[in-house]
């Protein structure tokens, strides 16, 4: 497992954070699309809880990596429920990650451009704005839909350095999706980091492929501050 040692700041000018998983508990979206979605769409079609997984869980997985995934309004037609309004039902389980605002906080006192670049959907991103208020400390919120590919997509990084006049080399993705940040470093992105344990509900995953930290409480553990000359780790 390749493990943080230290980041490089002075070659990092923009981070790019990701949010569900890595800002915020991805307990929510995980609770909502294995119980909260198939309790509805079983009430919907009067079917047993377990019929109705067998019937949603191969339609999701066929829309892994793709765009659709994180589409409230393909599903919502795709399920024929209000898949925004089944959202907001849950919004109380909405939670913000241990230490990500003290460390937001920190890099935007630090000078650097930050951006929330999320697959979600617009309406998704929209909710747990209202519900966080994290929108106050980034600089723009980018979402996958505006650029019509995910981040697992190579076309997703040409469209969205180009447009947000992002220099690769000189940035920092933080991600709990390790097909997205496989993306990014095909891509060029430079500095690469993994979340480990994105659903605090879960025990924390073996991430082999990318330097990781368990959370923010261990990300803050290494100083941000102009002049430093630690880097990511390479083993």
């Amino acid at each position: 497992m390749l493990r943080v040692t230290a980041l490089n700041w002075q070659r990092i000018d923009t981070v790019l954070f990701d949010m569900d998983g890595t800002l915020l508990d991805l307990h929510f979206d995980n609770h909502f699309w294995q119980v909260h979605v198939p309790q509805r769409f079983a009430e919907k079609h009067d079917l047993s809880i377990e019929s109705a997984r067998e019937q949603l869980i191969p339609r999701f997985r066929r829309m892994e990596g793709r765009l659709e995934w994180y589409c409230v309004d393909y599903w919502s037609e795709e399920l024929g429920l209000d898949i925004a309004l089944l959202k907001a039902e849950l919004s109380a389980l909405i939670r913000v990650h241990p230490d990500v605002v003290e460390f937001l906080e920190a890099l935007r006192a630090s000078g650097r451009r930050l951006l929330l670049v999320t697959n979600a959907h617009t309406k998704a991103l929209d909710l747990k704005m209202r519900h966080t208020g994290l929108e106050d400390h980034f600089d723009q919120l980018v979402s996958a839909h505006d650029f019509d590919a995910p981040k697992e997509d190579a076309k997703f990084w040409i469209r969205f350095t180009s447009e947000m006049r992002i220099d690769p080399r000189r940035s920092l993705l933080v991600d709990d999706n390790l097909a997205a940040l496989a993306a990014a470093r095909e891509f060029g992105i430079r500095f690469l980091l993994a979340i480990r344990q994105p659903d605090s509900r879960q025990p924390e995953r073996q991430v082999l492929d990318f330097p990781s930290v368990r959370g923010f409480s261990e990300l803050r553990q290494y100083p941000i501050r102009e002049g430093t000359r630690s880097q990511l780790a390479e083993c």
